[in-house]
C-alpha cells in the first residue's frame, strides 16, 4: 500500500499553561499519542510484508487477522489525539460560531451541554460529536475505544478523551475526577478549531451530495 510514515505533530496547547490539566499529564498523554504513530507504522509495514497469495485467514485466529484489527486501533488512537491535542489550548468559554448554530438547531445548545456531559461519563474512552454526512446532523457518539463504535459517514469535530490517562493523574480516577477533568476540558476548549473541523465536514458533505446528483 501506498502509505507514508506517520511522525508526531507538535500542538500549540504544549507551550501554554492549560488550566486545571497539568503539564506532566500533557506530557504523559503525548507518550502516549507517540506510540500509537510507532505501531501504526510498525501495522502498515507488517500488512505491506504480507503474501496475500499464501496468507492464512481464519475468523478463530490468524496473523492477519490480528495485525489488521490492531491497525485500526493504532490508527485511530493517533487520529483521534491528533484532533484531541488540536482542540485544547483555547479559551473556553460557550461555544460559538457555526458549531453553536447547528447544536441549537439539532438539540438546542443547552441541552446539548448537558447531553455531552453525560455521554462522556457514559463512555469508556471517548465522546465524539460527530458531524454526518448524510443529513448535516452533529451528535454525540459514544465510542467504548477508538475502534468500537465508529459509524460510516460520521466526521468527528470535537474529541474527548475519557480514558483514566487524560484525567486521572490531575483530578483521581474516580466518577468525580471525571467530571472535574471534563470541566476543565471545556475551559481550555478552542472553539476556533472545532468550527474549522466542522467546516471542513461540511464541505466535504456538501462535495458529496454535488457527486451524488451527477451520478
Amino acid at each position: 500500500m501506498p502509505w507514508q510514515e506517520l511522525e508526531p505533530r507538535q500542538f500549540p496547547a504544549f507551550d501554554k499553561e492549560l488550566d486545571g490539566i497539568s503539564k506532566k499529564t500533557m506530557d504523559e498523554h503525548y507518550k502516549l499519542y507517540e506510540t500509537y504513530i510507532s505501531k501504526t507504522n510498525e501495522c502498515r509495514k507488517a500488512l505491506n510484508d504480507v503474501d496475500w497469495n499464501e496468507a492464512e485467514g481464519n475468523q478463530v485466529y490468524s496473523y492477519t487477522r490480528g495485525v489488521a484489527i490492531d491497525y485500526t486501533f493504532a490508527l485511530l488512537g493517533f487520529k483521534n489525539h491528533e484532533l484531541y491535542f488540536g482542540h485544547l489550548g483555547g479559551d473556553g468559554g460557550e461555544p460559538d460560531g457555526r458549531f453553536a448554530e447547528l447544536i441549537e438547531q439539532d438539540m438546542g445548545l443547552e441541552s446539548w451541554k448537558h447531553a455531552v456531559r453525560v455521554q462522556a461519563m457514559n463512555a469508556r474512552g471517548w465522546v465524539m460529536v460527530g458531524y454526518d454526512l448524510n443529513d448535516g446532523s452533529l451528535f454525540n457518539y459514544v465510542m467504548d475505544s477508538q475502534n468500537l463504535f465508529a459509524v460510516y459517514n460520521m466526521i468527528p469535530v470535537l474529541a474527548i478523551d475519557v480514558f483514566e490517562h487524560a484525567y486521572a493523574g490531575d483530578f483521581g480516577g474516580s466518577s468525580a475526577g471525571r467530571q472535574e477533568y471534563l470541566e476543565a476540558f471545556f475551559r481550555n476548549l478552542d472553539w476556533h478549531h472545532v468550527n474549522r473541523q466542522l467546516e471542513q465536514a461540511e464541505r466535504a458533505g456538501q462535495a458529496a451530495s454535488e457527486r451524488a446528483l451527477t451520478e
